[in-house]
């Protein structure tokens, strides 16, 4: 299953740059991160790769219908169907839906992988029964095109889950800066599409996060900020980062219903 976002007429301006840098980054970021996804088993959240089975956010997924929202090499898809679920991965980037295929190869199963913006699925209403990602769509699409999506996408008490930047990591990350820092460098209000160098990324303060998903009828189950043990290392982040991480939330993880 293949979708080129080139003939979805909503495919927006910053879709198509961040298309275009994940296009040409995708080898790289495979290169450097994919031995640590490899070691994780597929099935690990964050920079810190800390592991599903601790935190429990997806449950049971035997028989499940899953869409990966903006699967990558689609690393956790692949777990997933060794688990008994039915995934379809999604991403923007043709690129990385070939590492996908590469190691759905080697690890010999098989699934749909859409080549689409998560702001526009060529996917059914009501098609899943969780929709995920770690990272993925969520920090790269726009949240007011992606939520709506997600909930139109899900079964009645189908699971919405995502792993995203928290807000206080970003607003402590100056534009076009390495690295985050212990002072704040830009606005909390008002935070929305962020431009930084070649990539297009969004945030939303915590309300703005809460309001959305009530608007689109998914009930917050949870939000997890999980933090790196003190062993933990990383091919995201440095040991200073880490060590920031442990003192304040660098990641979020949202846990929602479809009413």
């Amino acid at each position: 299953m293949t979708t080129d976002p080139r003939d979805l007429p909503g495919l927006t301006a910053h879709a198509a740059r961040n298309r275009a840098s994940w296009d040409a980054a995708s080898d790289e970021y495979q290169a450097k991160h994919g031995d640590q996804l490899a070691e994780s088993g597929g099935l690990a959240w964050g920079t810190a790769q800390i592991p599903e089975s601790e935190l429990q956010v997806l449950g049971d997924v035997a028989g499940k219908d899953i869409l990966e929202f903006g699967c990558g090499a689609a690393q956790w898809s692949i777990a997933l169907a060794g688990r008994g679920a039915h995934p379809v991965g999604l991403d923007l980037s043709e690129r990385q839906l070939e590492h996908a295929r590469r190691l759905m190869a080697q690890a010999g199963v098989t699934f749909p992988l859409v080549h689409a913006s998560a702001e526009a699925v060529p996917l059914p209403a009501s098609s899943f029964d969780i929709v995920f990602c770690d990272f993925g769509a969520m920090t790269f699409a726009d949240p007011y095109r992606t939520v709506p999506e997600a909930a139109r996408l899900l079964r009645p008490g189908g699971l919405f889950a995502f792993s995203h930047e928290s807000p206080i990591e970003t607003i402590c990350w100056p534009l076009g800066a390495d690295t985050f820092g212990d002072r704040l460098a830009i606005d909390y209000f008002g935070m929305h599409q962020i431009e930084d160098g070649d990539e297009t990324f969004f945030q939303l303060p915590y309300g703005e996060w809460i309001r959305l998903f009530r608007a689109n009828g998914l009930i917050v189950e949870d939000l997890l900020e999980p933090r790196p043990a003190p062993e933990a290392t990383s091919s995201y982040r440095n040991t200073d980062e880490l060590a920031w991480a442990r003192r304040w939330p660098a990641e979020s993880i949202w846990r929602l219903r479809r009413a």
